[in-house]
């Protein structure tokens, strides 16, 4: 039987996985270095992170790329292809994917319609109204009887 004492520490290393994917989004990541980097294996973190956070961790680096590449592509200031590769994605195509099932228009539609539409927000409120939610709910087990 686990104790509140262990289940509070795998709390802090969920967090810290949560975190490093917030800091290194960018980045290279797979499941299997994040489990590593808390001594765990990618089956247990993906198992309890989705516990925790109601997504796998692969959910998690794919929302946070898109949510900042939502922001770049409001600025404005950069082509689809460079907010590709700056947000960590390898291939414009898996971006446009990735981006299309999450925010539901492709990157290039969406720049051309947010470019202007929160202009003038405060940031704080700009990120919070246009976070990235699943437009398809997630996969659900086998149908009870």
């Amino acid at each position: 039987m686990r104790t509140p004492e262990d289940l509070l520490a795998e709390l802090a290393l969920l967090r810290r996985v949560r975190d490093r994917i917030d800091r290194e989004y960018a980045s290279p990541l797979d499941v299997e270095a994040l489990a590593r980097g808390v001594h765990m294996s990618a089956g247990h973190l993906s198992r309890r992170f989705r516990q925790a956070y109601g997504e796998s961790p692969y959910a998690y680096l794919m929302t946070r790329r898109i949510e900042r590449a939502m922001t770049l592509l409001r600025r404005g200031d950069m082509s689809v292809t460079e907010v590709c590769f700056a947000v960590g994605f390898n291939s414009p195509g898996t971006f446009s994917t990735r981006f299309t099932e999450l925010v539901g228009v492709p990157p290039s539609a969406y720049r051309q319609s947010e470019r202007n539409a929160t202009a003038g927000a405060p940031s704080c409120l700009v990120q919070q109204a246009t976070r990235p939610v699943r437009i398809r709910p997630a996969r659900a087990g086998p149908a009870q009887p």
